[in-house]
C-alpha cells in the first residue's frame, strides 16, 4: 500500500486559515467573551441565594415540588461547597453554545426538511459529526482562539449542533399530511404553512432537539476544561491531575445537580400543556309536545 499523509494538507490549511482570517477569528473571540461576560454578570451580581430562589421558582412553575425541593437543595449544596463562582461559569457557558447551536441547527434542520437535496448532504455531515470523538473537537479551536473559554465555548457549539438539525428535520417531516394539504388548499403560502402550521405541530420535537443539544453542551464542557474553558470542567480535570479525589468528587456531583435541573426543566417545556375544559352551563332542554298535545294545540 502506498503511504499517504493526510495529516500534512490539513495542518497547511489550518496554517492558511490562521494566516488569513486572523481578524476573523479575533472578532469571534471578543463577541463570545463579551457574551459570556455578560451571562456571568446576570449570574453572579446578586447574592447567590436570590439567584437559587429564581431557580426555585422556575421548578415551581412547573408545579412540581419535588422538583423544586431538589433544586433548593442541589444549589445550596454546591455553594456550601464553594463551587458557585464554577458552577455559573459552567452555566454560563453552556447557555451561550446552545444558544448558537439552536440558532444554526433549527434552520439548517427546517431546510433539510424541506428539501431532499439538503437532507441528503446533511445527514452524513451529521453522522461524521456524532462518530468523531469528543476530543479532537478541541484541535482546530486550540488552534483557532489559543487557550482559554472560547475555544471550549467554539468545540461545545460545534459538538451540540446536531440534535437540534435531527430532531428539528424529523418533526417537521412528521407533520400530518393531510394538515398540511388542508392548509395548501385554504391557500397558505409556504412561509405561513411553515410558520403557522408545521413550526407549531413539530414544536415537541424541536424542543427535544433543544434538550438534547443543552444535554451535549454541558458534557463537552467538562471535558473543554483541558484546554482552559474553566468551570467546573477545571475542577475535575484538578482533581484528576493532582489526584484529589474529593476535589474531583465535588466537581462531578456538581456536574449532575446542573445537568438534572437543566434536563428537568428544559423537558417541561417540550411537554405540551393541557388547559382545563371551562365548565359551561347547559341551558335547559325544550319541552317535546307528545301526540296526545298535537290536537289541542291545533284546536286552539
Amino acid at each position: 500500500m502506498p503511504s499517504i499523509n493526510v495529516g500534512a494538507p490539513v495542518g497547511a490549511l489550518v496554517d492558511w486559515l490562521t494566516a488569513n482570517l486572523g481578524a476573523l477569528f479575533h472578532f469571534i473571540s471578543t463577541v463570545m467573551l463579551a457574551l459570556l461576560d455578560a451571562v456571568l454578570i446576570v449570574l453572579t451580581a446578586p447574592s447567590p441565594y436570590v439567584v437559587i430562589a429564581i431557580f426555585v421558582v422556575l421548578a415551581l412553575l412547573e408545579r412540581k415540588w419535588g422538583f423544586g425541593l431538589f433544586t433548593l437543595i442541589a444549589f445550596l449544596l454546591i455553594e456550601a461547597m464553594g463551587l458557585w463562582i464554577e458552577a455559573m461559569q459552567t452555566l454560563a457557558v453552556v447557555v451561550v453554545a446552545t444558544v448558537f447551536a439552536v440558532a444554526i441547527g433549527i434552520p439548517v434542520g427546517i431546510w433539510a426538511a424541506r428539501s431532499r437535496k439538503v437532507s441528503s448532504v446533511v445527514r452524513p455531515v451529521l453522522d461524521f459529526m456524532q462518530t468523531l470523538p469528543v476530543f479532537v473537537y478541541l484541535i482546530p479551536a486550540v488552534f483557532f482562539f489559543g487557550i482559554g473559554v472560547v475555544p471550549g465555548v467554539i468545540s461545545t457549539l460545534v459538538f451540540a449542533i446536531p440534535p437540534a438539525v435531527r430532531l428539528t428535520e424529523l418533526g417537521i417531516r412528521n407533520v400530518d399530511k393531510e394538515v398540511v394539504e388542508a392548509a395548501i388548499a385554504f391557500g397558505a403560502k409556504p412561509r405561513q404553512m411553515l410558520r403557522e402550521v408545521q413550526l407549531p405541530l413539530a414544536m415537541p420535537s424541536i424542543m427535544a432537539g433543544v434538550n438534547q443539544t443543552l444535554m451535549l453542551a454541558l458534557s463537552m464542557v467538562v471535558i473543554a476544561g483541558l484546554v482552559g474553558a474553566g468551570g467546573l470542567g477545571a475542577v475535575v480535570v484538578r482533581g484528576i491531575s493532582t489526584l484529589d479525589v474529593g476535589a474531583g468528587f465535588e466537581g462531578g456531583i456538581a456536574v449532575v445537580f446542573l445537568a438534572i435541573y437543566l434536563d428537568r426543566l428544559t423537558s417541561a417545556l417540550a411537554r405540551p400543556r393541557r388547559r382545563r375544559p371551562k365548565a359551561r352551563t347547559q341551558a335547559p332542554a325544550p319541552a317535546k309536545t307528545t301526540e296526545t298535545d298535537q290536537p289541542a294545540l291545533a284546536s286552539s
